[in-house]
């Protein structure tokens, strides 16, 4: 048997300076050992191998060294640094709370804190998992803990801080250790490569470093077990091969047939995959991140967001640029609907496979990013191309506008040939006028806001529709005064929501009630203020899009809100829904008071 020792304790850091990815926290901490400003009890929280424990053992060993350099670095020569790194020294304890975590155990600690440092200025008691203690133990080192002997510093590691009681908290200085960088996990796995003779693929490294999540000490694991998988030779090959990951050529070439709208090609690599030993969850999740990654890429400005080789980040470079901002918000939006309702689905295989042909059936639409209002938004001016085309665009003379929307829109029908055409015909070709025009615009700042924030001023947003409605060129003097029934209307607002695929919460507000109509006022009801201000700003555009499809120039459309008498139970209040229940049957009222019930 040889004396390997793995690289997370041969290359585990023993001067502040050596710490990877915490500059801040190895900074207040040398400043306030130069500057002599110790507190007696220190508490470091974060997540798991990001380097709390080998923090603490660094500013133990400092406090004790007898000859720090530059005033803030152990010097591991003297005889108490080199009794600490041979683990031989009786001034600082370590304390595993996970096995002591009692009160006697406490009780025990107390005893010997009494007892001053033989050899240095302080006695230190490092507890790790300290969140394991018991709430007795807890209470029993309060005490200590808030007026220790002199000699005494405790630093207490967790990573865990919620499980710790406030009294305890209140009595420590509290530094809270952040997840290690990709690029940092990387340089760090490239030093201990070069140190060991091993030849790496900058690629493996990164995939070992994602994997990791942020823990050098996991990062440091896996890349140990991947040289021993390699023969010494870390290609990103074997390290998808060893650690189970999917490569990033599948999701390159799922989008490419997304985009090609080749949703044969999307199901034979979804079944490669699902072959090759993939969950499809975790290919969702996968596939997900990739469109995230994507979106990112669209702007130079984003792109430090991409957790990725440089290779690889040329890749998505090239292939954000055949995706619009709409076909990534709305596929996205795709896959998440897909994943949260991936559990409850009993065909879990043709759960992935629709959202997949949905993904493909999205290409059809053919945004590009110089067409649509959100890549503007996404990019925030950063590509002046895109910029200058729809400067140019807006710009337009109102003549080239108008033939630009008299193209778009299909010709009205001459007075004789109104009589020969039938209803039904005109309800499905006239829709296209306005379902073009009324996709809401997305950007980045309004990533999951809600539909009442996007509302704020329902005015403003009245009129800039309106002036987009007149830009379309609907001419009153083309459209008739044709009769309609409810039944009629309520069709061409359900084509409506599905054309211009609107919000779900829009979509349910539109469609709570029944129509009614009077004449030519068609009356939608809804619960309160707040869904008129929201629908406020669809006003315009639905009217327009009545009048075209159903030929009637003077249709208006009023927002009502519905008496108490036919407000939904939905809407209301526990105690409204309470109140009317007793309305309807009394027995209810005998049992709440019978059982004494009360709302919390």
């Amino acid at each position: 048997m040889n004396d390997f020792i793995v690289s997370a304790l041969k290359y585990r850091p023993a001067t502040f300076e050596s710490v990877v990815g915490q500059p801040l926290i190895t900074a207040t901490l040398k400043n306030a050992i130069a500057q002599k400003h110790l507190a007696h009890a220190y508490l470091f929280c974060g997540p798991r191998g990001v380097g709390k424990t080998t923090c603490a053992r660094i500013f133990a060993k400092t406090l004790n060294c007898s000859n720090i350099q530059d005033g803030t670095e152990p010097c591991n020569q003297c005889e108490s640094c080199v009794a600490f790194n041979e683990n031989r020294s009786y001034n600082i304890h370590e304390l595993d709370a996970a096995s002591n975590n009692g009160v006697d155990d406490i009780r025990q600690l107390i005893d010997q804190v009494r007892v001053p440092p033989q050899l240095g200025h302080y006695s230190i008691y490092i507890i790790d998992e300290v969140h394991m203690l018991t709430k007795s133990a807890f209470n029993a080192f309060l005490k200590t803990l808030e007026e220790p002997p002199k000699h005494a510093v405790f630093i207490l590691a967790t990573t865990e801080k919620h499980k710790i009681i406030p009294t305890i908290l209140s009595r420590c200085q509290i530094f809270d250790f952040n997840r290690i960088r990709i690029e940092d996990i990387v340089n760090h796995l490239q030093y201990v490569a070069n140190k060991e003779g091993v030849a790496t693929d900058p690629e493996a490294l990164n995939v070992i470093a994602l994997k990791a999540d942020g823990a050098m000490r996991d990062a440091l694991s896996i890349f140990d077990q991947i040289v021993s998988f390699s023969g010494g030779n870390v290609s990103y090959e074997k390290t998808i091969e060893n650690l189970n990951v999917l490569d990033y050529d599948y999701y390159f070439q799922m989008v490419d047939a997304m985009l090609g709208n080749r949703g044969m090609d999307t199901l034979l690599l979804f079944n490669e995959i699902l072959e090759n030993g993939f969950d499809a969850q975790y290919f969702l999740n996968g596939m997900a991140t990739h469109l995230r990654d994507l979106l990112v890429s669209l702007n130079p400005q984003s792109l430090m967001l991409l957790e990725v080789g440089d290779s690889v980040k040329e890749k998505y470079q090239v292939q954000a640029k055949r995706c619009s901002a709409d076909y990534l918000f709305q596929a996205l939006d795709i896959l998440n609907d897909c994943d949260m309702t991936y559990r409850a689905s009993r065909n879990k295989r043709l759960h992935v496979e629709l959202a997949l042909l949905k993904l493909c059936n999205l290409s059809k639409k053919k945004i590009t990013t110089s067409e649509t209002e959100p890549t503007v938004d996404v990019l925030q001016q950063g590509n002046s191309k895109v910029v200058k085309q729809v400067d140019k665009a807006s710009t337009t003379k109102p003549t080239s506008t108008k033939t630009e929307s008299e193209r778009r829109l299909p010709e009205s029908p001459r007075k004789e040939e109104k009589e020969n055409v039938n209803t039904e015909k005109e309800t499905k070709q006239k829709p296209k006028a306005v379902s073009k025009t009324k996709i809401p615009s997305i950007s980045i700042k309004n990533i999951g806001a809600t539909a009442t924030s996007t509302a704020t001023n329902p005015k403003e947003e009245a009129e800039k529709l309106k002036q987009k409605s007149s830009e379309l060129g609907l001419k009153e003097n083309e459209i008739g005064e044709d009769s309609f029934t409810v039944e009629q209307a309520t069709e061409a607002l359900t084509q409506y929501i599905v054309e211009n695929n609107l919000d779900r919460r829009v979509k349910a507000t539109l469609t709570a009630y029944a129509l009614k109509l009077d004449k030519d006022l068609i009356f939608l009801k809804v619960n309160n203020s707040l869904e008129i201000e929201l629908l406020q700003r669809y006003q315009i555009p639905l009217e327009n899009y009545w009048r075209k499809s159903l030929n009637n120039k003077n249709i208006r459309l009023k927002l009502i809100e519905p008496e108490d008498k036919d407000r939904s139970l939905q809407s209301m209040g526990d105690k409204d829904k309470l109140l009317y229940l007793i309305s309807k049957n009394k027995s209810i009222l005998k049992l709440k008071t019978e059982l004494g019930l009360e709302f919390e």
